[in-house]
């Protein structure tokens, strides 16, 4: 299937879903050789100024998902994640975001890597933190029960990766995967804030979540050319609602905050990730917070735990102030460090021994009902 995908991209033409899912699954087998499926990658990258239809992108994720290896929590879970691509280097916002939705008591199961545009990715930042990163799938479920919060390792639950990991570090350009990454959660979420790093992908992923099952969530594009909820300029939002989306648009003084520069919100090494997100959750003031209670109140909103977004900022005040989130860190950090009884050293799902953190970098982390007809997957093309 792998060369006459090839070749229809590059006559420009588009892939079918089914097309662009028996692609992406033959990757994920190993059935493909690395100059196809670079020729692939560069070819869907290439294909028009906006690259992969909606069709192109439901189908890789739902082959992508297929391989991955998928965890049953009987939850309704959320995550909040970007497809990063910024260049922004931000700290890491959504993680210090997660861990206040999941003291709002939402279930937040983060997937993620280690760097990849930044210097420091969800992986780097939670380990910096003290929270134990290696973990079977039962122990995250314990995580979520518990605690309100999990990490799926992304290294560890998608090792068909390792078929594209160096072809993507070679070809030095974004692909697919970049977006593939966000909506591949091995817990499959029903609710979900997705930054992107373009506007023009705002409409089209709010599509594909809800064709992945995502029952309510926000994709966001802050422009100035974040995937955050931005406190520097307006925010695109589409909003998904039970299969009906939203479009409209946010602006930080709707919420009585001051604009910052992207300069304001730069991070660095893990480490001093980790210790801007101790002192936000210490209750320091400033940009850094106010960035953070956006994107946490959005969460909450999303959730549930608010009636507006707006009710959302103030809840997610409210927890930070309280010592409530800086207490969920803590628990956090307790229980995933506590011993996995459940699950022999080889039997993790990447068959390393529990606690290995050998390197992979074939995943990498990158922290109104819109126009069209439905295809037989949910999936509204363009």
């Amino acid at each position: 299937m792998i060369k006459e995908a090839i070749v229809k991209i590059v006559s420009k033409e588009d892939l079918t879903y089914d097309e662009a899912y028996a692609v992406m699954s033959e990757i994920m087998s190993g059935e493909t050789t690395a100059t196809q499926n670079a020729a692939f990658l560069a070819a869907l990258s290439t294909k028009s100024a906006r690259a992969e239809t909606i069709d192109e992108i439901a189908g890789c994720a739902a082959a992508m998902r297929a391989h991955a290896t998928k965890v049953e929590t009987g939850m309704d879970v959320f995550e909040i994640v970007g497809t990063g691509g910024d260049n922004a280097h931000s700290f890491n916002i959504s993680t210090t975001s997660a861990l206040v939705a999941a003291a709002g008591g939402m279930k937040v199961a983060k997937h993620g890597n280690r760097a990849a545009s930044s210097q420091c990715g969800t992986a780097d930042c939670l380990e910096a933190l003290g929270v134990n990163i290696q973990q079977s799938p039962d122990k995250c479920v314990e995580l979520l029960r518990e605690v309100g919060m999990c990490f799926f390792f992304a290294q560890k639950y998608h090792t068909s990766m390792k078929y594209v990991g160096a072809i993507r570090k070679e070809l030095g350009f974004r692909t697919v995967f970049n977006i593939l990454g966000p909506l591949t959660n091995p817990a499959t979420p029903s609710m979900q804030l997705l930054g992107v790093y373009d506007d023009y992908l705002v409409e089209p992923l709010a599509q594909v979540l809800v064709s992945l099952g995502v029952r309510r969530g926000m994709v966001v594009y802050g422009q100035e050319k974040l995937d955050e909820i931005s406190l520097c300029a307006p925010t695109t939002i589409c909003e998904i609602r039970d299969g009906w989306f939203r479009s409209h648009v946010i602006t930080p003084e709707q919420f009585g905050m001051e604009r910052c520069t992207k300069e304001d919100l730069l991070g660095g090494a893990p480490e001093e990730n980790a210790a801007i997100t101790r002192r936000i959750l210490g209750g320091e003031r400033g940009h850094k917070r106010n960035a953070v209670l956006l994107n946490a109140g959005a969460s909450l909103y999303i959730g549930g735990k608010a009636d507006s977004m707006k009710d959302g900022v103030a809840l997610a005040a409210e927890l930070i102030d309280s010592g409530r989130a800086a207490e969920t860190l803590e628990r956090l950090i307790a229980v995933s460090n506590a011993p996995d009884d459940n699950v022999p050293d080889d039997k993790m799902p990447d068959g390393n021994a529990k606690g290995s953190n050998a390197p992979d970098d074939s995943v990498r982390d990158t922290d109104a009902h819109v126009g069209g007809a439905a295809n037989a997957h949910g999936v509204v093309s363009r």
